[in-house]
């Protein structure tokens, strides 16, 4: 018999790893019963909530994000910290289960009682992201982790949705030998606050600086207004673990600038505002897709619109007539 919901908070504000693992599965699941209990959950663990440094980490492919996470992730842990790291996992078509596995390329992480490593499969559209990721952000800021991290897979519109559940939002850029801006596009750089140049070591570590002079001239472009705060461009090495106390106190600082200028508690009641319109959205798609009269003439409305019948306007129109009507 499942645990009441009591029971589970108790054991995730206990810490335990077991209960963790467990309600975050309850919370990512889209089973209707589930969600009524996930909901009961995370009213209880609400006043737990928000004590931890909220970080996105994310990157181009290649640029090390799991290797920097591992690294990263256990120096803070030696510094006394613990730490949590959810990584956005593309889902399976088929199964709908993650596909990376990033637990098994952060291996010191991962072996460490102070830190808690978790896929968040994205689910079939982008409002699993922002349920599933920032739900389980909460259970884990409850189970006491006050570092949780969040690792996208690559630079595309999860990051978007990423950026508006964190405090700090850091990108990981590589150098390729002159092509160091090849696959960042200007939108990623717009909500970057710490961009960090990786795998600055051995016969890179010339190419990592030139990258960083590139991308500070860069974030130059991007915004005109001499008063506006930049990003600040680092190198570092997370093969070598050079550079790691540099980025994590970019971080610490652009928090602090935040907290200074009153903006942290306002973004965070901004998130909570995107979340609450994110949850509707992703409420509205289901409820659309289970409606009986909508079950009713989809079949119909599929076949002539690819057929060419029926125009996609049209057919979303007479969905959504159909979902009113029932």
């Amino acid at each position: 018999m499942a645990d009441p919901v009591g029971d589970l908070a108790a054991g995730v504000r206990a810490g335990s790893r077991a209960q963790v693992a467990r309600a975050i599965t309850l919370v990512e699941s889209t089973r209707a019963d589930h969600r009524d209990r996930a909901r009961a959950l995370l009213t209880e663990l609400a006043p737990h909530t928000g004590g931890s440094t909220r970080v996105g980490i994310s990157g181009i492919p290649g640029a090390g994000k799991s290797t920097f996470i591992d690294a990263l992730g256990v120096r803070l842990i030696e510094r006394g910290h613990r730490v949590a790291v959810v990584a956005v996992d593309p889902s399976s078509s088929r199964t709908g289960g993650s596909i990376l596995g990033d637990r098994t390329r952060m291996a010191r992480l991962t072996a460490s009682d102070d830190a808690f490593v978790r896929p968040s499969p994205t689910g079939t559209h982008l409002g699993g992201v922002a349920r599933a990721t920032r739900e389980s952000m909460l259970v884990l800021e409850a189970a006491g982790f006050d570092v949780v991290i969040v690792e996208t897979v690559g630079v595309g519109q999860s990051e978007v949705a990423v950026s508006e559940m964190v405090d700090t939002f850091l990108l990981l850029a590589l150098a390729r030998g002159g092509d160091q801006l090849q696959g960042i596009k200007r939108g990623i750089l717009e909500i970057a606050d710490v961009i960090a140049v990786n795998k600055a070591d051995g016969p890179h570590e010339t190419d990592a600086w030139v990258a960083a002079r590139e991308l500070t001239a860069a974030m130059r472009l991007i915004s005109s207004d001499p008063q506006a705060r930049r990003p600040p461009v680092l190198t570092c090495s997370a093969q070598e673990q050079t550079g790691l106390d540099e980025v994590w106190q970019a971080v610490l600082d652009h928090r602090r600038h935040l907290q200074e200028q009153g903006s942290l508690e306002s973004r965070r009641r901004e998130q909570q505002l995107s979340w609450m319109w994110a949850l509707v959205d992703a409420e509205l798609h289901d409820a659309v897709r289970r409606d009986e009269t909508v079950r009713t003439e989809l079949p119909a409305l599929v076949d002539s619109v690819s057929d060419g019948r029926v125009s996609a306007v049209e057919a979303a129109q007479r969905i959504l007539a159909a979902f009113s009507r029932g």
